[in-house]
Formats: C-alpha cells, sequence, structure tokens
C-alpha cells in the first residue's frame, strides 16, 4: 500500500460550525480529521508500525512521570483541541496541567475541550510534511501552548517549540527536558529506525 500525504479540503467559506465539525468526527471514526486555524478540514492517513510504536512509548514515559507527579492530565493522538485560535487538533500526545482541566465544564471535557495543551509532541510520520507539522507547531504556540517537541526520525533530529523563543533543533540521539512545564520529566530519545 503507497502511503500519501494527509488529504486537505478547503472549508473556510462553508464555515463549519463546531457541533457540525464535532457530527463530521462523530460519524466518520474511521477518519483522523483535524482543522486548522483557517478553516481547511485535514484528513491524515493512519500511522506506520514504528511510529505508533513510538508514539504510544512517549505516552507511556509521559504518563508514568505523571502518575508520580499527578500534576496534570494526559492525552493521546485520539483527542482534538478546539484551540483559541480556531484550530481544531490532535496532538501525537498532550498533557493539560491539573486545574486548567478543572476549570472546564463536564460537557467542554466530554467533547473536544476548548483549551491548548501546556505541553504536545508531535511525530514525523513517512506520510507527514514537515513544513505542514512546523505550521501545525506554530498553531499551537500562537493558541497557547507552552512547550511542544517535533520528532524528526527522516532527519534523526526533534525540534524544541516554546513560548516566545526561536525553536531548538537538537539531533538524535538526545535527553529532552520538560523544562518549568513538566519539571522534572526527562525523556531520552535513541536514533530513529526508519519507517
Amino acid at each position: 500500500m503507497e502511503l500519501t500525504s494527509p488529504l486537505k479540503l478547503d472549508f473556510n467559506h462553508v464555515h463549519l460550525t463546531d457541533e457540525q465539525f464535532y457530527q463530521l468526527c462523530l460519524h466518520n471514526p474511521e477518519w483522523n480529521i483535524e482543522q486548522n486555524a483557517e478553516g481547511v478540514l485535514i484528513v491524515m492517513s493512519p500511522v506506520g508500525g514504528e511510529s505508533g510504536k513510538r508514539e504510544a512509548d512517549y505516552i507511556i514515559d509521559l504518563g508514568i512521570w505523571n502518575r508520580q507527579t499527578r500534576l496534570g492530565e494526559i492525552f493521546s493522538s485520539s483527542t482534538i483541541f478546539k484551540l483559541p485560535k480556531g484550530g481544531k487538533r490532535s496532538p501525537d500526545a498532550a498533557w493539560v496541567e491539573s486545574s486548567r482541566w478543572q476549570a472546564l465544564t463536564p460537557d467542554q471535557r466530554k467533547k473536544f475541550p476548548p483549551i491548548a495543551p501546556d505541553f504536545v509532541i508531535e511525530l514525523r510520520s513517512a506520510t507527514d510534511d514537515l513544513k505542514t507539522l512546523q505550521e501545525k507547531m506554530q498553531e499551537y504556540l500562537e493558541s497557547g501552548v507552552r512547550l511542544g517537541w517535533l520528532f524528526n526520525p527522516q532527519d534523526q533530529q526533534v525540534e524544541i517549540y516554546r513560548q516566545g523563543q526561536e525553536k531548538e533543533v537538537q539531533p538524535l540521539p538526545t535527553t529532552l527536558s520538560g523544562e518549568d512545564v513538566l519539571p522534572g520529566f526527562e525523556l531520552t530519545v535513541d536514533r530513529f529506525i526508519d519507517d
């Protein structure tokens, strides 16, 4: 099976309401759909085994740290966040600080939470265009994400995004710090095996 880039559908003149987008996702669970801040729908293909395994490993590491600190909530790539700038995005992994999560109503927590995570991870798969992912990371920052890591196995590097700073690029292998967003969290990343 040939892997292809995500399908982009320009719906910005249709103006889907939040409820319409929610219903579209609900009635098409086999599709992995996002919407950027400009209203473009993005339908992504599933990831391969290596990308899925790496994504799960990062969520496990983040989850272990979070269980020990009890500072927030962890979310998988199935969670869509309604960002303040209008995008509806699903990071490969996300973390929201507890008091911010608890400030949402039960109904807001049940659907697509109207909140920007404090921390996100994106992992570039074989079908992902790097520039598109970099734009997504910028959209996260503009929406209030405080720290983000974009893993790029194709170039054996990770891009680190922080509020108010230029992105930092580190070659792999490396050890990443959660800094003041995820105090005490460290992730050691080896070189990636090609997908």
